[in-house]
């Protein structure tokens, strides 16, 4: 459930408000990034994810299911600590599996196991291990991956979020804008269009990208609905 308002412990001296902004964000919970809702302090420019602002105390995983994860607001222990799912080190909120020792980024807790678009065919799941080749990094099996029903388009939690950073980086401050400022945008992700067969596939494989990047970043529906019209 969503709030206009709400307290946090992390940040009791103001009240966040829940906002929407198409720039991305780096989360003051969890230090990972973050696009479209959030819940943010104008005055101390303080932003959490929706999964790190309202987290549910503990949580079970379809991945994990003899795991019980409470949720933390710092790692567990003196020794770095890294998500599971995605492989980045844990730096902030997280959830912990006390028996297993297994950590998860909020915001990777709560990927959805299938996101499907209602006017085309474009389903996307989510696996543990996903045998065929990374779209970005053209390897397997380095993290938690979405893969397209179709199985020809595959793409790791963790290059999903590093493509985004990448992209920015290169866009500066104009990464993410509607208004055309700086760059080319970061919604083409360094894929083109074409014609033919091999544009067809390269327009799906944006498709995939553009949802998959917005579940990483903690807001699955933040892009989609503006993007897949205009891609099939």
């Amino acid at each position: 459930m969503k709030y206009s308002e709400i307290t946090h412990f992390h940040h009791p001296e103001h009240t966040l408000k829940l906002e929407t902004n198409k720039l991305p964000f780096r989360c003051n919970g969890c230090s990972e990034m973050g696009i479209g809702s959030r819940y943010k302090c104008d005055i101390c420019n303080y932003d959490l994810h929706l999964q790190c602002a309202l987290p549910s105390p503990t949580i079970s995983h379809p991945f994990y299911v003899k795991c019980s994860f409470t949720f933390l607001s710092q790692p567990p222990g003196p020794n770095p600590r890294f998500c599971n799912a995605c492989r980045s080190d844990l730096l902030g909120f997280g959830y912990h599996c006390h028996k297993c020792g297994f950590d998860l980024h909020p915001c990777c807790a709560k990927l959805p196991m299938e996101i499907a678009d209602g006017e085309t065919s474009t389903r996307i799941c989510l696996y543990r291990k996903v045998w065929s080749k990374c779209y970005k990094c053209g390897r397997r099996g380095r993290s938690w991956s979405y893969r397209s029903r179709c199985k020809r388009y595959s793409l790791h939690v963790a290059c999903a979020r590093e493509m985004v950073v990448e992209g920015w980086m290169m866009d500066g401050m104009g990464f993410g804008r509607s208004d055309g400022g700086g760059g080319g945008g970061w919604l083409a992700l360094g894929v083109g269009g074409g014609r033919g067969e091999k544009g067809l596939m390269k327009r799906g494989c944006e498709v995939v990208l553009q949802i998959v990047v917005s579940a990483v970043l903690g807001d699955p529906a933040a892009l989609i609905a503006g993007v897949i019209g205009s891609l099939i």
